[in-house]
Order: structure tokens, then C-alpha cells, then sequence
């Protein structure tokens, strides 16, 4: 911990030179999982040439490196001051609000980079409680790691299985929780086909399933790319109770309908890489 603590001390623009150097590894050297980013591109994008999907799956590298290499790392030790500067969050009054008022809200976001900074964005600019649902990484050291990035502005990280436990006390102790909604199910869980980006996919529906049978608002954030490590993520109200007349999978349904138009804005910030449709 002490080296990557360290290294986080680094100003960010000295860490995107290492981030160069990777990106170049990834992009002509091991060609990370390039056949599994050209065919999501490839079935996302029908309309897009080749060189125009070529384009995104390069910026894809570049974007990939800074988030999980530089920006995540300076992560660990940025000051208030300077994520102030680099990243925006716009509308998080709209969402305090409702928790203010005594009510839990849910805030479901997708793996468009940099979501990792979004925690702490959101952590840093809230005036309740924000808790982030998050599975558990398989390497311990590196499990501790991004718990101490995750939490650096106080936010609070509650690992899926515990979350089921502390579900009860959502109305007793009214919070934000943040849902990563976009992360593919493993095959026993309970889950939701349909299509995205073209081809079918299973969906987690907890935040659906919570939504409706708490009556909790829903909101959806919006991740834009400004500039290199400048972003800005805006709330917007997605769903809202009473939920008594809404259909099935309204709520996930209207998730996916965001999180696409929000992928088609800047299309090289989404994690392509990830085997995302594997059904």
C-alpha cells in the first residue's frame, strides 16, 4: 500500500506519462482483448465502418489506461481541492433532497469511465449519506486498495452480499445507493434478459426490485468525458414512485434506454473489454 500511496503523490500529468507508455503496450504490443472489443464495437455499431469503430477501440485504450492506471491511482490521495476541479457533479441537490426528506434514493450508473471517480465525486459533493454497492475483488491486497480509494472522501462501501443485510435499514437510515446496474449476473442469480446495444444481455434487477417495493426514487447519472482527467456527472430523476400501475422492468428498461444514449455520446468511454453479452 505504502509504494501505491506513494506513487498517488505523483501530479496527475507526470502519471498519464506512464499511462502513455501503457496504452502503447496495450494497443500494439498484447492487443488487450482486441477481438472481444472489435466484436461488442462491431454489433453495437452496425452503421459505424470499420475505421470508424477502429477510432473508438483506439481511444478505448487510451481512456482505459488513464482511468485504471493514473486516474485511479492519484485517486488515493487526491486533495479535495483538485477533484473539485476535475470533476463535476451536477444535480446532486436533486437527489439530497429526497434523503433529506427522509426517503432513500437510488442512484444507478453504468462502466462508463471514470465511474471510479464518480464515488468519490459524489461522496465529496453529498450532504447525506452515499452508500456503493461493490463486489468484491478476488486478490485481497487489491481489494484493500480500491476499498482506501473508494472510501478517500467518506464514502461508504458495502460488498453485494452484505448490502442484503443492510437493505433493512434503508428506511431507518435514509442514504444514497449508488448501483453499479449495468454488470452482467452470474448465471445463478435471478436476472433480467433484453436487449442492449443490439444484442441480448441479463441485467440485474435489485434495483428495480428495491425501487418498487420500498417506493424510492431512482436517478440516473450521466458520465461526459470534458477533457483529459476532467469529467462531469449529472443526476438526472429516471424513475419515481407510485410504482402500483408501472410495468415490468419499467425501471431497468428505462436504466438501459440512459445508459445507451449516454455510451452513444462518447462511445470510447465504455468498457468494451468486458464480455458484457455472454448469454
Amino acid at each position: 500500500m505504502f509504494f501505491f500511496r506513494l506513487i498517488s503523490r505523483l501530479p496527475l500529468p507526470v502519471l498519464y506519462l506512464f499511462s502513455d507508455v501503457l496504452y502503447l503496450i496495450a494497443r500494439y504490443v498484447i492487443r488487450y482483448r482486441k477481438k472481444v472489443i472489435d466484436e461488442n464495437l462491431r454489433h453495437a455499431f452496425p452503421e459505424k465502418s470499420a475505421e470508424e469503430r477502429k477510432a473508438i477501440r483506439n481511444r478505448f485504450y487510451r481512456n482505459f489506461t488513464d482511468a485504471f492506471f493514473a486516474e485511479t491511482i492519484k485517486m488515493l490521495t487526491i486533495s479535495e481541492k483538485e477533484l473539485r476541479q476535475r470533476f463535476q457533479v451536477v444535480g446532486q441537490e436533486i437527489i439530497d433532497a429526497e434523503v433529506l426528506k427522509g426517503k432513500s434514493s437510488l442512484m444507478m450508473a453504468g462502466h462508463v469511465f471514470n465511474w471510479e471517480m464518480a464515488i468519490l465525486g459524489v461522496a465529496l459533493n453529498t450532504q447525506v449519506t452515499a452508500e456503493t454497492v461493490y463486489l468484491k475483488l478476488n486478490n485481497p491486497f487489491f481489494d484493500k486498495l480500491m476499498l482506501a480509494i473508494r472510501t478517500h472522501f467518506g464514502g461508504v462501501m458495502t460488498e453485494k452480499r452484505e448490502f442484503r443485510k443492510s437493505m433493512i435499514t434503508m428506511r431507518s437510515e435514509p442514504r444514497i445507493v449508488h448501483l453499479a446496474a449495468d454488470q452482467r449476473p452470474p448465471g445463478k442469480e435471478k436476472r433480467y434478459q433484453r436487449d442492449f446495444l443490439n444484442r441480448p444481455a441479463y441485467f440485474f434487477e435489485g434495483g428495480e426490485f428495491m425501487a418498487k417495493k420500498m417506493e424510492l426514487p431512482v436517478f440516473f447519472g450521466t458520465m461526459t468525458k470534458l477533457k483529459r482527467g476532467h469529467y462531469r456527472f449529472e443526476f438526472d430523476p429516471l424513475a419515481s414512485p407510485p410504482y402500483e400501475n408501472a410495468a415490468p422492468h419499467s425501471i431497468t428498461d428505462e436504466f438501459c434506454r440512459r445508459l445507451e444514449d449516454n455510451i452513444r455520446q462518447q462511445p470510447d468511454l465504455y468498457l468494451w473489454s468486458h464480455k458484457r453479452w455472454k448469454v
